[in-house]
């Protein structure tokens, strides 16, 4: 993959609120992704800058290089309520310009100095570096981060996520996390329909994952926004050429599977993550409502979105779904 160029800009805010999400803020230090991942929803974030959502995603990026003292004069100000955080959620805050940068460092250290609990989103193994940061950020407001895992088959990874760094080395993120005292989770998403939703896939990753010393397992499918469509079905069209017709039939006229899909992966996932003892998430807004109560234990709660099926549903289906 070529080296991304990175441009050096000014933000004018680095709090972004969100809505229809458990969390009510967002704070993302970098533009872009040398993870490269094929079906980053994020992509479309390209085109607001009249860049493609394609290669320019990966090869040109962005460091918002004022984005910490920015963070700290909006935290400072009389009206912020200490709200739940989430660092992460269109650019992986811990790709490899981090090291260069040290921007999410610095937000985190901000978050924790404006007591703010926050989380994390990251496929980036760099995210141990800053164990120091985050034990003090959970002492004073809670923290959380989220490792993605979509798989452990190698050559699937690779295709999927060709920047990314390998499945083994996230879990030993995870492990390292969880051994700091970090609340830490996975997310195994996307679930892409026909490469990595079997029951065996999911779970050898959730089972790895609480072998890593992971608190929760969070499965989500595919969504394919229009901004990405064209790309993610021409790259996958190079290595599954088959798949990729039935895909354009599949998410014709939406962006997210069928709700039956859903449905079914969600009976799917919950099975497994049940067997393994893990909880839904590790947001630290939803321990802080626990605080003073006695908290659910593993698996208390469904961890799929909407009306749950029904028991009988929880079965762990055997065969591939079909598209």
């Amino acid at each position: 993959m070529p080296r991304p160029t990175v441009h050096e800009i000014e933000c004018k805010s680095v709090l972004n609120r969100v809505t229809g999400m458990p969390f009510a803020w967002s704070a993302n230090p970098y533009r872009g992704c040398a993870h490269a991942c094929i079906y980053c929803y994020a992509r479309e974030t390209h085109t607001y800058l009249d860049l493609d959502p394609g290669t320019s995603f990966q090869e040109v990026l962005f460091a918002k290089v004022n984005a910490p003292a920015v963070l700290r004069t909006e935290l400072a100000r009389p009206s912020w309520t200490h709200e739940h955080v989430v660092v992460g959620t269109a650019t992986d805050p811990y790709q490899p310009v981090e090291g260069k940068y040290r921007l999410t460092r610095r937000i985190l250290e901000a978050l924790a100095e404006f007591a703010t609990p926050a989380s994390v989103t990251t496929k980036g193994t760099l995210v141990v570096r800053d164990i120091d940061v985050l034990q003090d950020l959970e002492r004073r407001a809670g923290a959380a981060v989220n490792v993605t895992v979509t798989t452990l088959d190698r050559v699937l990874w690779r295709r999927l996520e060709p920047g990314a760094p390998p499945p083994e080395k996230r879990l030993e993120a995870v492990r390292r996390l969880a051994r700091a005292g970090i609340p830490t989770g996975v997310f195994v998403a996307p679930v892409l329909p026909g490469l990595n939703d079997s029951a065996a896939s999911l779970r050898q990753v959730i089972r790895a994952a609480a072998e890593a010393g992971a608190r929760s397992a969070i499965v989500s499918p595919l969504r394919i926004d229009p901004a990405v469509r064209e790309y993610l079905l021409e790259i996958l069209g190079e290595f599954y050429p088959a798949l990729a017709r039935q895909y354009e039939a599949f998410y014709r006229g939406r962006t997210t599977a069928p709700p039956e899909y859903r449905q079914r992966l969600t009976a799917r996932a919950e099975a497994i993550r049940v067997a393994a003892a893990l909880g839904c998430d590790v947001h630290p807004a939803s321990r802080a409502e626990q605080r003073g109560r006695a908290a659910p234990g593993p698996g208390s709660r469904p961890c799929g979105q909407g009306p749950q099926p029904p028991r009988a549903a929880t079965r762990v289906v055997q065969a591939r779904l079909k598209l």
